[in-house]
């Protein structure tokens, strides 16, 4: 039977579930998961976890591809932004050995992870994004702008390091402290998240809009899916201009006031809140699994619903102590 094996995979608990699921649905299979420790609490929820160097060594990837000859697994599922890049480059080396990488190639992870060619490509592209704000001349206190700004580094994940600055002062504080700093108009409004589905033929299977209500640590806490006809357009539309998608992109975007889009993020990878979309109806680890196996795809874009809220909560694996190492 082919396996499903999710990388980094952390506490990515409930999208482990979600492939258990997605593969009772095409037969069977087995759920594994690999992390750079044994403390990741989806290793003691697979069907088996393994231990493997970190994604910035040069033996990971040679450690999952053995690692999948050996397990059989026809699908591989990266879950945190720096394995992206590595796994990215990679996948011609994993379709040789028949399994399907969930994940875009280099062009798009250049554009997702770095935040100055993220603008450049909203740019280009004519999608609605907050308008760029020269830093050294607003630093110089030159007018063209007005305050509040957000001040973000340029490579970075999960919020860290964005602030939202108010005064001359204080963006000269951030400024020295926020590695190669970049700086952009504040938008206000209503925040989407976007979960996006790209085929391996580079089409765009769905989109899933959830509006957000409550975050935590950068991840939603708290929210609904949302059928907005426009958004969902123009998540298309984001999606296949890139050059090289493929699996599961998250984008980030705004509603401003005035009814204004203005996209922020692009994350080529699950959100840490697809599992709304999911129990929406938006089923990406089957369709997933029914490319990777070569089944009659059942992938819609139209298969889910509006309406659907969720409200997370924290939850606990207990193990021995010995199982830790």
């Amino acid at each position: 039977m082919p396996n499903v094996l999710l990388t980094s995979a952390g506490r990515r608990v409930a999208l482990l579930r979600a492939f258990r699921a997605a593969l009772a649905s095409v037969g069977g299979g087995r759920v594994l998961a690999a992390d750079a420790g044994g403390t990741a609490a989806a290793i003691h929820e697979a069907d088996e976890g393994f231990v493997v160097p970190r994604c910035d060594s040069p033996d990971y990837v040679p450690a999952l591809l053995a690692l999948c000859r050996r397990e059989n697994v026809a699908l591989v599922v990266p879950t945190i932004d720096p394995e992206l890049p590595v796994l990215g480059r990679a996948r011609d080396l994993f379709a040789r050995e028949g399994v399907l990488l969930a994940a875009s190639g280099p062009a798009t992870n250049d554009i997702a992870f770095d935040k100055a060619n993220t603008a450049t490509f909203f740019d280009r592209e004519g999608i609605p994004a907050p308008r760029q704000i020269d830093l050294v001349g607003a630093l110089a206190g030159r007018n063209g702008f007005a305050f509040p700004v957000a001040l973000k580094p340029r490579f970075g994940s999960g919020s860290v390091g964005v602030h939202i600055v108010r005064d001359l002062e204080e963006l000269r504080f951030y400024a020295r402290r926020v590695p190669e700093p970049l700086l952009q108009e504040y938008v206000e409004g209503s925040e989407f998240t976007l979960d996006v589905l790209v085929a391996p033929d580079g089409s765009v299977a769905c989109v899933v809009p959830r509006r957000r209500l409550e975050t935590r640590a950068g991840e939603i806490s708290k929210g609904y899916t949302v059928r907005d006809a426009e958004i969902e357009a123009w998540g298309r539309r984001v999606c296949g201009r890139l050059p090289d998608a493929a699996g599961p992109i998250t984008l980030q975007c705004f509603r401003r006031h005035d009814g204004e889009l203005a996209f922020i993020e692009i994350n080529p990878r699950f959100g840490g809140g697809f599992p709304l979309a999911l129990h929406a109806g938006a089923d990406y680890p089957r369709w997933l699994l029914e490319w990777a196996l070569g089944l009659p795809s059942t992938a819609s874009p139209d298969a889910w619903g509006a309406d659907v809220a969720m409200l997370r909560y924290d939850d606990a694996i207990f193990v021995s102590r010995d199982e830790l190492s």
